[in-house]
């Protein structure tokens, strides 16, 4: 999420919310897009349709999950779970957080 813009998903009035089958589709087009695409190029390669709106509220949605980020429009997948496994289990890494050592 971008420092200073604040969203709500609370606030928000929604006619219906998406289905998982669908955030897990637009998730998957996010992470198989071979560059980096606007919510319009995403919108259009989705193999099945979605109301502009439905993504939007998507892709906010994962924005605050922190599973993507969006930097000059460009959508960019940051989740990688696995990734952050392997640099945990090496052993000369130190965590600090806050100011103090996590071993």
């Amino acid at each position: 999420m971008v420092k200073g813009k604040v969203k709500s998903f609370e606030a928000r009035v929604v006619l219906h919310y998406p289905r998982l089958d669908t955030v897990m589709m637009v998730e998957k087009a996010i992470r198989d897009a071979p560059n980096y695409p606007t919510k319009n190029q995403l919108w259009r390669s989705l193999p099945k349709q979605v109301q502009y709106q439905t993504l939007s509220y998507i892709v906010d949605y994962l924005e605050e999950m922190g599973k993507i980020l969006i930097k000059d429009g460009e959508i960019i997948w940051t989740w990688d779970p696995e990734g952050v496994r392997k640099l945990l289990s090496n052993p000369n890494l130190r965590v600090y957080t806050k100011g103090s050592l996590i071993d």
